[in-house]
């Protein structure tokens, strides 16, 4: 079971080591209309704490949509992998951004089943990239 719940401080770090940006979709805190969570990247469910090393910045889509999955389908192949870890994968080794960086492309199955489970490339976040590109403020500097 979970320690206490997680302090401002420590909520603080977990979204400044993200730059403030969700560690799943890479969309921006500072241009979202909801806020932003600290997750357990392996839910409390399945044995996870709130050690620092278990949380990311997650906004709400992507949150909602991962839920308590650390493992999917890989949607090419079928067999079950592990969905993308914030702090154990290199954002940049699963993923890319399409030519007009409004799609994420998964470039593994780890990548691809995350796309997928966490609807990644979902209308309204496609759509926030598409009007942020145009403002050059997309993608974030930091690729995860």
């Amino acid at each position: 079971m979970a320690e206490r719940r997680l302090s401002p401080g420590q909520k603080e770090k977990i979204a400044e080591r993200a730059s403030w940006c969700c560690e799943y979709c890479r969309s921006q805190a500072r241009f979202s209309p909801d806020p932003f969570s600290a997750e357990h990247v392996v839910p409390v469910s399945l044995g996870g704490t709130n050690d620092l090393s278990n949380m990311a910045l997650s906004c709400q889509g992507c949150n909602n949509y991962k839920y308590t999955s650390v493992e999917v389908p890989d949607p090419v192949h079928g067999t079950i992998v592990p969905l993308f870890h914030p702090r154990l994968d290199l954002w940049s080794e699963h993923f890319s951004w399409s030519e007009d960086s409004t799609q994420m492309i998964g470039l593994t199955p780890t990548g691809r089943a995350t796309i997928v489970r966490l609807k990644l490339n979902r209308f309204g976040v496609v759509n926030l990239r598409r009007v942020l590109r145009s403002l050059n403020k997309h993608p974030p500097d930091d690729d995860g």
